[in-house]
C-alpha cells in the first residue's frame, strides 16, 4: 500500500461522504422527521410551486414525496459507498465495489427502520428497506453504466 493510501487525510477523503450520508439519515430517522411533522412544511412548499391541493390528493402526494426521498436519499448513499471502495480497494473489480456499496447501503437502511421502529410517530418497515436498496441499486446500475461507458479501450492487436 503507497503512503498516500496510508494517510489519515486519504481514508478521511474516502469516507467523509458515506459518514455524512449515515448522519443525514440518522437525523432524518427522528420523531422531528416523522410523517406527521413534514406534511405541513412540505404542503406550503408543493402549493407554492404547483397551487392549491385538496386535503385527500394531499396525503397521497406526501406519501410519494417521502418514498421518493428513501430512494432518492438511498441512492445517493449508495453512491458515496461505491466511490469509497473503489478509492480505498482500487484493484476490486468494479462489481464487488457496487456489491459492498449495496452491503453498506442494506445495513444503513436496515438499521434505520429498526430505529424508527422504537419511535411513536415512525413505523419501521422491511418494505422501506427494500425500496431504498431498490433506489442505491438503481443508482448503481447507472454509475456502472456510466463508468464502463467512459473506461478506456484497449487496444485490439487482432490482425
Amino acid at each position: 500500500m503507497s503512503s498516500s493510501r496510508s494517510g489519515l487525510r486519504f481514508w478521511l477523503s474516502a469516507w467523509w461522504p458515506v459518514a455524512v450520508g449515515i448522519a443525514v439519515i440518522s437525523l432524518e430517522s427522528t420523531k422531528y422527521f416523522g410523517a406527521d411533522r413534514t406534511s405541513h412544511p412540505l404542503r406550503v412548499l408543493f402549493e407554492a410551486l404547483f397551487g392549491p391541493v385538496p386535503d385527500a390528493r394531499w396525503q397521497l402526494i406526501h406519501h410519494y414525496m417521502r418514498k421518493s426521498g428513501h430512494f432518492l436519499g438511498y441512492g445517493a448513499l449508495g453512491l458515496t459507498w461505491l466511490r469509497a471502495w473503489r478509492m480505498t480497494l482500487p484493484r476490486i473489480r468494479l462489481l464487488s465495489d457496487a456489491g459492498l456499496a449495496l452491503a453498506g447501503t442494506a445495513l444503513a437502511a436496515g438499521w434505520d427502520e429498526w430505529h424508527q421502529a422504537f419511535l411513536p410517530n415512525r413505523t419501521g418497515t422491511p418494505w422501506d428497506v427494500v425500496l431504498d436498496c431498490c433506489g442505491a441499486l438503481f443508482m448503481l446500475l447507472l454509475a456502472f453504466m456510466y463508468l464502463k461507458s467512459h473506461q478506456p479501450r484497449l487496444p485490439d492487436n487482432r490482425n
